[in-house]
Protein backbone atom coordinates (compact mmCIF):
# COMPACT_ATOMS: atom_id res chain seq x y z
CA UNK A 1 0.00 0.00 0.00
CA UNK A 2 1.48 3.35 -1.06
CA UNK A 3 1.75 6.22 1.40
CA UNK A 4 -0.45 9.25 1.09
CA UNK A 5 1.36 11.87 -0.99
CA UNK A 6 0.78 15.51 -0.03
CA UNK A 7 3.19 18.24 -1.07
CA UNK A 8 2.84 21.96 -0.42
CA UNK A 9 4.76 22.85 -3.58
CA UNK A 10 4.16 21.67 -7.12
CA UNK A 11 6.40 18.78 -8.13
CA UNK A 12 8.57 18.85 -11.30
CA UNK A 13 7.49 16.39 -13.97
CA UNK A 14 10.12 17.00 -16.66
CA UNK A 15 12.54 19.65 -17.85
CA UNK A 16 12.76 21.67 -21.06
CA UNK A 17 16.39 22.66 -20.88
CA UNK A 18 16.63 24.68 -17.66
CA UNK A 19 12.87 25.26 -17.55
CA UNK A 20 11.03 23.14 -14.98
CA UNK A 21 7.61 21.84 -16.02
CA UNK A 22 5.57 21.06 -12.91
CA UNK A 23 2.40 19.01 -12.57
CA UNK A 24 0.38 22.15 -11.81
CA UNK A 25 1.77 23.85 -14.92
CA UNK A 26 0.54 20.90 -17.00
CA UNK A 27 -2.97 21.40 -15.65
CA UNK A 28 -2.75 25.15 -16.30
CA UNK A 29 -1.68 24.53 -19.92
CA UNK A 30 -4.54 22.06 -20.40
CA UNK A 31 -7.06 24.53 -18.96
CA UNK A 32 -5.71 27.28 -21.23
CA UNK A 33 -5.91 25.04 -24.30
CA UNK A 34 -9.50 24.07 -23.43
CA UNK A 35 -10.52 27.74 -23.19
CA UNK A 36 -8.75 28.63 -26.45
CA UNK A 37 -10.34 25.71 -28.30
CA UNK A 38 -13.74 26.57 -26.86
CA UNK A 39 -13.39 30.18 -27.98
CA UNK A 40 -12.28 29.10 -31.47
CA UNK A 41 -15.20 26.69 -31.83
CA UNK A 42 -17.63 29.34 -30.57
CA UNK A 43 -16.28 31.87 -33.08
CA UNK A 44 -16.86 29.41 -35.92
CA UNK A 45 -20.38 28.70 -34.67
CA UNK A 46 -21.22 32.42 -34.46
CA UNK A 47 -20.13 32.93 -38.08
CA UNK A 48 -22.55 30.30 -39.33
CA UNK A 49 -26.03 31.37 -40.35
CA UNK A 50 -29.17 29.80 -38.95
CA UNK A 51 -30.79 29.31 -35.58
CA UNK A 52 -28.53 29.58 -32.52
CA UNK A 53 -27.40 26.19 -31.28
CA UNK A 54 -26.89 24.89 -27.76
CA UNK A 55 -23.27 26.11 -27.58
CA UNK A 56 -24.19 29.67 -28.58
CA UNK A 57 -27.13 29.76 -26.16
CA UNK A 58 -24.90 28.51 -23.35
CA UNK A 59 -22.21 31.10 -24.14
CA UNK A 60 -24.76 33.91 -24.31
CA UNK A 61 -26.31 32.75 -21.04
CA UNK A 62 -22.92 32.81 -19.30
CA UNK A 63 -22.11 36.25 -20.73
CA UNK A 64 -25.48 37.70 -19.69
CA UNK A 65 -25.16 36.25 -16.19
CA UNK A 66 -21.66 37.69 -15.79
CA UNK A 67 -22.80 41.07 -17.07
CA UNK A 68 -25.74 41.20 -14.68
CA UNK A 69 -23.46 40.57 -11.70
CA UNK A 70 -20.84 42.98 -13.00
CA UNK A 71 -23.43 45.75 -13.38
CA UNK A 72 -24.18 45.48 -9.65
CA UNK A 73 -20.50 46.13 -8.88
CA UNK A 74 -19.61 48.78 -11.46
CA UNK A 75 -22.97 50.56 -11.58
CA UNK A 76 -22.14 51.35 -15.21
CA UNK A 77 -23.10 48.97 -18.00
CA UNK A 78 -20.47 50.42 -20.32
CA UNK A 79 -17.74 49.60 -17.82
CA UNK A 80 -19.16 46.11 -17.40
CA UNK A 81 -19.03 45.49 -21.14
CA UNK A 82 -15.48 46.86 -21.34
CA UNK A 83 -14.27 44.69 -18.44
CA UNK A 84 -16.16 41.54 -19.49
CA UNK A 85 -13.41 39.98 -21.67
CA UNK A 86 -10.82 40.26 -18.88
CA UNK A 87 -13.07 39.35 -15.95
CA UNK A 88 -14.84 36.59 -17.89
CA UNK A 89 -11.58 34.97 -18.96
CA UNK A 90 -10.22 35.20 -15.43
CA UNK A 91 -13.38 33.64 -13.97
CA UNK A 92 -13.52 30.78 -16.49
CA UNK A 93 -9.81 29.98 -16.14
CA UNK A 94 -9.96 29.82 -12.34
CA UNK A 95 -13.21 27.87 -12.39
CA UNK A 96 -11.87 25.33 -14.89
CA UNK A 97 -8.59 25.02 -12.99
CA UNK A 98 -10.48 24.39 -9.75
CA UNK A 99 -12.78 21.80 -11.28
CA UNK A 100 -9.98 19.99 -13.11
CA UNK A 101 -8.68 18.94 -9.72
CA UNK A 102 -11.77 16.73 -9.37
CA UNK A 103 -11.24 14.85 -12.63
CA UNK A 104 -10.24 11.18 -12.36
CA UNK A 105 -6.48 10.82 -12.55
CA UNK A 106 -5.64 14.21 -11.06
CA UNK A 107 -3.47 13.38 -8.08
CA UNK A 108 -3.80 9.60 -8.60
CA UNK A 109 -1.76 9.14 -11.80
CA UNK A 110 1.74 8.76 -10.43
CA UNK A 111 5.03 9.31 -12.20
CA UNK A 112 8.06 7.34 -11.02
CA UNK A 113 11.29 9.33 -11.14
CA UNK A 114 13.97 7.14 -9.64
CA UNK A 115 13.07 6.77 -5.98
CA UNK A 116 10.56 9.63 -6.14
CA UNK A 117 6.88 9.15 -6.92
CA UNK A 118 5.01 12.34 -7.87
CA UNK A 119 1.48 12.88 -9.23
CA UNK A 120 1.42 13.60 -12.94
CA UNK A 121 -1.32 16.22 -12.61
CA UNK A 122 -2.08 18.73 -9.86
CA UNK A 123 -4.77 21.46 -9.81
CA UNK A 124 -3.25 24.64 -11.19
CA UNK A 125 -4.77 26.81 -8.46
CA UNK A 126 -3.26 24.52 -5.80
CA UNK A 127 0.10 26.03 -6.73
CA UNK A 128 0.96 29.23 -4.86
CA UNK A 129 3.13 30.41 -7.76
CA UNK A 130 0.12 30.50 -10.08
CA UNK A 131 -2.20 32.20 -7.59
CA UNK A 132 0.43 34.87 -6.92
CA UNK A 133 0.78 35.40 -10.68
CA UNK A 134 -3.01 35.74 -11.02
CA UNK A 135 -3.11 38.19 -8.09
CA UNK A 136 -0.33 40.29 -9.60
CA UNK A 137 -2.15 40.28 -12.93
CA UNK A 138 -5.31 41.46 -11.19
CA UNK A 139 -3.74 44.27 -9.16
CA UNK A 140 -1.25 45.49 -11.79
CA UNK A 141 -3.93 45.49 -14.49
CA UNK A 142 -6.19 47.64 -12.33
CA UNK A 143 -3.42 50.22 -11.97
CA UNK A 144 -2.49 50.17 -15.66
CA UNK A 145 -6.11 50.54 -16.77
CA UNK A 146 -6.72 53.19 -14.11
CA UNK A 147 -3.72 55.23 -15.26
CA UNK A 148 -4.82 54.89 -18.89
CA UNK A 149 -8.41 55.93 -18.09
CA UNK A 150 -7.83 58.83 -15.71
CA UNK A 151 -4.33 59.87 -16.70
CA UNK A 152 -1.09 58.99 -14.96
CA UNK A 153 -0.98 62.12 -12.82
CA UNK A 154 -4.53 61.72 -11.48
CA UNK A 155 -3.95 58.03 -10.81
CA UNK A 156 -0.69 58.55 -8.93
CA UNK A 157 -2.27 61.41 -6.95
CA UNK A 158 -4.75 58.91 -5.51
CA UNK A 159 -1.88 57.48 -3.49
CA UNK A 160 0.98 59.97 -3.34
CA UNK A 161 -0.59 63.42 -3.17
CA UNK A 162 2.41 65.59 -3.97
CA UNK A 163 0.20 68.22 -5.62
CA UNK A 164 -2.00 68.74 -2.57
CA UNK A 165 1.03 68.80 -0.28
CA UNK A 166 2.81 71.40 -2.42
CA UNK A 167 -0.27 73.62 -2.59
CA UNK A 168 -0.67 73.43 1.19
CA UNK A 169 2.97 74.35 1.76
CA UNK A 170 2.59 77.38 -0.48
CA UNK A 171 -0.33 78.71 1.60
CA UNK A 172 1.78 78.63 4.80
CA UNK A 173 -1.45 77.67 6.59
CA UNK A 174 -0.61 75.32 9.46
CA UNK A 175 -3.98 73.51 9.39
CA UNK A 176 -3.85 72.97 5.63
CA UNK A 177 -0.24 71.75 5.86
CA UNK A 178 -1.08 69.27 8.64
CA UNK A 179 -4.12 68.05 6.69
CA UNK A 180 -1.99 67.60 3.57
CA UNK A 181 0.63 65.60 5.51
CA UNK A 182 -2.09 63.38 6.96
CA UNK A 183 -3.55 62.78 3.50
CA UNK A 184 -0.04 62.07 2.22
CA UNK A 185 0.44 59.46 4.98
CA UNK A 186 -2.94 57.89 4.26
CA UNK A 187 -1.96 57.62 0.60
CA UNK A 188 1.25 55.80 1.55
CA UNK A 189 -0.81 53.36 3.64
CA UNK A 190 -3.14 52.79 0.70
CA UNK A 191 -0.13 52.12 -1.49
CA UNK A 192 1.06 49.49 1.00
CA UNK A 193 -2.46 48.08 0.92
CA UNK A 194 -2.02 47.36 -2.79
CA UNK A 195 0.68 44.83 -1.88
CA UNK A 196 -1.67 43.37 0.72
CA UNK A 197 -4.21 42.79 -2.06
CA UNK A 198 -1.75 40.48 -3.82
CA UNK A 199 -1.16 38.47 -0.66
CA UNK A 200 -4.87 38.29 0.17
CA UNK A 201 -6.00 37.23 -3.31
CA UNK A 202 -3.28 34.62 -3.80
CA UNK A 203 -3.39 33.04 -0.34
CA UNK A 204 -7.20 32.87 -0.25
CA UNK A 205 -7.44 31.03 -3.56
CA UNK A 206 -4.47 28.76 -2.88
CA UNK A 207 -5.55 27.94 0.69
CA UNK A 208 -9.10 26.94 -0.21
CA UNK A 209 -8.16 24.81 -3.21
CA UNK A 210 -5.18 23.16 -1.52
CA UNK A 211 -7.21 22.41 1.62
CA UNK A 212 -9.88 20.77 -0.53
CA UNK A 213 -7.23 18.64 -2.23
CA UNK A 214 -5.90 17.47 1.12
CA UNK A 215 -9.40 16.62 2.34
CA UNK A 216 -10.22 14.58 -0.75
CA UNK A 217 -6.84 12.83 -0.66
CA UNK A 218 -7.29 11.84 2.98
CA UNK A 219 -10.83 10.58 2.41
CA UNK A 220 -9.80 8.65 -0.70
CA UNK A 221 -6.97 6.99 1.21
CA UNK A 222 -9.40 5.85 3.91
CA UNK A 223 -12.42 4.84 1.85
CA UNK A 224 -12.05 5.05 -1.92
CA UNK A 225 -15.74 4.77 -2.81
CA UNK A 226 -18.93 6.67 -1.91
CA UNK A 227 -17.57 8.61 1.09
CA UNK A 228 -15.63 11.22 -0.98
CA UNK A 229 -18.60 11.88 -3.30
CA UNK A 230 -20.44 14.44 -1.08
CA UNK A 231 -17.17 16.26 -0.51
CA UNK A 232 -16.46 16.30 -4.25
CA UNK A 233 -19.84 17.97 -4.77
CA UNK A 234 -18.89 20.46 -2.08
CA UNK A 235 -15.61 21.13 -3.90
CA UNK A 236 -17.59 21.90 -7.06
CA UNK A 237 -19.39 24.62 -5.11
CA UNK A 238 -16.14 25.85 -3.57
CA UNK A 239 -14.64 26.09 -7.06
CA UNK A 240 -17.47 28.37 -8.19
CA UNK A 241 -17.29 30.48 -5.04
CA UNK A 242 -13.52 30.98 -5.20
CA UNK A 243 -13.59 31.86 -8.91
CA UNK A 244 -16.44 34.31 -8.25
CA UNK A 245 -14.72 35.95 -5.27
CA UNK A 246 -11.44 36.40 -7.13
CA UNK A 247 -13.17 37.81 -10.21
CA UNK A 248 -15.47 40.14 -8.25
CA UNK A 249 -12.58 41.53 -6.20
CA UNK A 250 -10.64 42.14 -9.42
CA UNK A 251 -13.69 43.92 -10.84
CA UNK A 252 -13.91 46.05 -7.69
CA UNK A 253 -10.25 47.04 -8.09
CA UNK A 254 -10.82 47.93 -11.74
CA UNK A 255 -13.93 49.97 -10.88
CA UNK A 256 -12.21 51.90 -8.10
CA UNK A 257 -9.09 52.61 -10.14
CA UNK A 258 -11.08 53.88 -13.13
CA UNK A 259 -13.31 56.17 -11.03
CA UNK A 260 -12.18 59.77 -10.78
CA UNK A 261 -11.40 60.92 -7.22
CA UNK A 262 -13.94 63.12 -5.48
CA UNK A 263 -13.61 66.70 -6.59
CA UNK A 264 -11.51 65.93 -9.64
CA UNK A 265 -14.17 67.14 -12.08
CA UNK A 266 -14.71 70.39 -10.26
CA UNK A 267 -10.99 71.05 -10.23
Amino acid sequence: MSALHISLVAEPVFFLGNFVVTNSLLNAVIATCVLIMGAAILRVVLRENGMPGALQNAAEGIAETLLSYMDRVTGDHRKSVAFLPFIGTLFLFILLSNWMGLLPGTGSLLLHRGQEVVPLFRPATADLNLTIALALLSVVSSHVIGAYTLGLGTHVNKFIQFGSLWQALRTLNLIKIMTAFIEFGVGILELIGEFAKVASLSLRLFGNVFAGEILLAVLASLIAYLLPLPFMLLELLVGIVQASVFSILTLVYLTVMTTAPHGAHSE
